[in-house]
């Protein structure tokens, strides 16, 4: 049996366990359609850097702050599978070689189409840059609003979380630092 005629089992006893009826007629397909909708959600799990990035890096001379900023994300907190939804900024100090624009989204979107945490989230999206470009720095940061903080455990409705990781000059120069958070609190 295929993995995801499994998981339309899986999603089946789910809604049995929960107490509905699989075969009633609004929940006659909803085993395949939320199998459907879990693999693709989960779909970093079949991307790479390499594949996602191909051949998005191009030489540059340009040595200013690149900063791509409000890059929507959607995520599956690993600790309940419920999503966590907001954005991402990037930032980064080329040396010698930039990534192609849509490239920077692309990366953001194969790490949060995995079972998550923000905090990791955000450091693999600042390595994985700083591993393609081998740049002078990387600044990320994350503000999400979980639906585990929000409709479970303390249902805290407007909570939002900030997230950061900092490498190279962004770490060490206090001004470069700060040169990218006003730039994407603009």
């Amino acid at each position: 049996m295929e993995a995801h005629e499994r998981m339309d089992e899986h999603f089946r006893a789910i809604i049995s366990a929960v107490g509905e009826e699989p075969d009633r007629e609004g929940l006659v397909d909803t085993p395949e359609r939320a199998a459907a909708a879990f693999r693709h959600l989960t779909r970093g799990y079949s991307q790479t850097v390499e594949g996602v990035v191909g051949r998005g890096v191009f030489a540059s001379d340009t040595d200013e702050m690149v900063v791509v900023k409000n890059i929507e994300l959607y995520s599956l907190c690993e600790h309940h599978m419920l999503p966590f939804l907001g954005k991402c900024h990037v930032g980064y100090l080329p040396r010698g070689k930039i990534l192609g624009l849509s490239k920077v989204a692309r990366i953001v979107d194969m790490y949060a189409c995995r079972l998550q945490i923000q905090e990791e989230l955000t450091r693999q999206v600042a390595h994985s840059i700083q591993g393609v470009l081998g740049t002078a720095g990387v600044g990320v940061v994350i503000e999400a609003r979980h639906l585990c903080m929000m409709m479970r455990g303390v249902e805290k409705q407007n909570s939002e979380m900030t997230t950061s990781c900092m490498l190279g000059e962004f770490r060490g120069n206090p001004q470069t630092r700060s040169e990218f958070l006003s730039l994407i609190a603009s």
